[in-house]
């Protein structure tokens, strides 16, 4: 396989995140093994990914909480590098069923190290969260900020997995860990062929928002208008998923070109830009041209009042930046609901 930079495996790669981290991969020259149990994804994500790259893509069903599934993917193909994406993500869902997101999210990661380690595979990116630094005392938060008790137990199991993976690759010899902590992504790929797909009710609010749109749910609520920031709703840091994924062909660049200064690196991969909820919420209005429907509501449990990222050392040492404009990014949202749901 001379003519490819390298193999990555990229676990969960039928997700949101997964399937723009593996189009871009491809798009940069690397070879790729998606596996996916599509336990919350759809085998129809895999299809637009081939029809984005063009060509067919090395697809296997796999549940990564089985050993014995994982080893079959570890002997049948020589990769060096691992993303994992494979997780359950709802933090009000974690907070119902803990033992669920502790099983699934620790034991499917810990087989993964457990199986780089055995196969001597170097390098493995891990696909952490902004919800590590909870309520943070200073911002914006940089990689340094400290982290804050997890407000629920997905934010734990991120928290544990970073440590998870740190002792990881201070135990062992040739195991080198990238941990990108990501704020809140949005948009959908420029094709419209691939995007987020929730499950039910959206648990996030573009999606939410983007549905409403749609004429599927009636209203949209904004939790809490009495928060200390300029319009009363909370700030977050949305970052263009398509900006995301190429944050992740900077790290496997990195790890692949032995660029990496310590065993274990940790990135903020945000956009630097805090936004009100009820920006977004109008911004997307103005962007694509419609009314929605939207009220306030009362707070909601383990939301913070404010996050966002300082990216300087992403910046700097992975060469990449978010680029994308905010409302080209809404545009693309609204471009994937309406492919999804067939409006013209």
């Amino acid at each position: 396989m001379s003519n490819f930079k390298d193999t990555v495996l990229v676990s969960g790669g039928a997700g949101y995140i997964g399937t723009h981290t593996a189009v871009a991969l491809m798009e940069a020259g690397y070879r790729v093994v998606i596996i996916d149990n599509f336990s919350n994804s759809e085998p129809s994500a895999i299809e637009g990914v081939k029809q984005i790259v063009g060509h067919d893509v090395i697809f296997e069903q796999v549940d990564t909480c089985r050993t014995d599934e994982l080893r079959r993917v570890f002997e049948r193909y020589d990769f060096s590098t691992v993303i994992h994406f494979a997780a359950y993500k709802a933090v009000g869902e974690s907070m119902d069923e803990p033992l669920k997101y502790y099983m699934n999210n620790l034991l499917s990661y810990m087989n993964i190290l457990e199986l780089m380690k055995e196969f001597k595979r170097p390098n493995v990116l891990f696909s952490s969260s902004a919800t590590v630094y909870g309520d943070a005392d200073v911002l914006p938060v940089t990689e340094n900020t400290p982290r804050k008790p997890a407000t629920s137990p997905y934010g734990n199991t991120k928290q544990m997995a970073e440590d998870i993976l740190r002792d990881c690759c201070a135990a062992y010899e040739g195991m080198y860990g990238i941990a990108l902590r990501y704020f809140n992504p949005i948009g959908a790929h420029p094709s419209a062929l691939i995007g987020e797909l929730p499950r039910g009710v959206p648990n996030n609010l573009l999606p939410y928002v983007t549905q409403t749109a749609a004429g599927i749910r009636e209203c949209i609520s904004i939790f809490g208008n009495d928060y200390d920031t300029e319009d009363g709703t909370c700030l977050r840091d949305y970052i263009d998923v398509v900006d995301l994924a190429a944050a992740h062909v900077a790290a496997v660049d990195r790890m692949t070109e032995k660029k990496m200064k310590t065993k274990y690196e940790i990135f903020n991969v945000g956009t630097g830009r805090p936004v009100s909820v009820l920006e977004l919420v109008t911004r997307f209005e103005k962007a694509n041209n419609l009314k929605l429907n939207y009220r306030f509501a009362p707070r909601r449990e383990g939301d913070v009042p404010a996050v966002w990222a300082d990216t300087a050392l992403a910046n700097k040492e992975l060469g990449w930046v978010a680029a994308r404009d905010l409302d080209d990014t809404l545009r693309s949202a609204w471009a994937w609901e309406k492919h999804l749901r067939g409006i013209k």
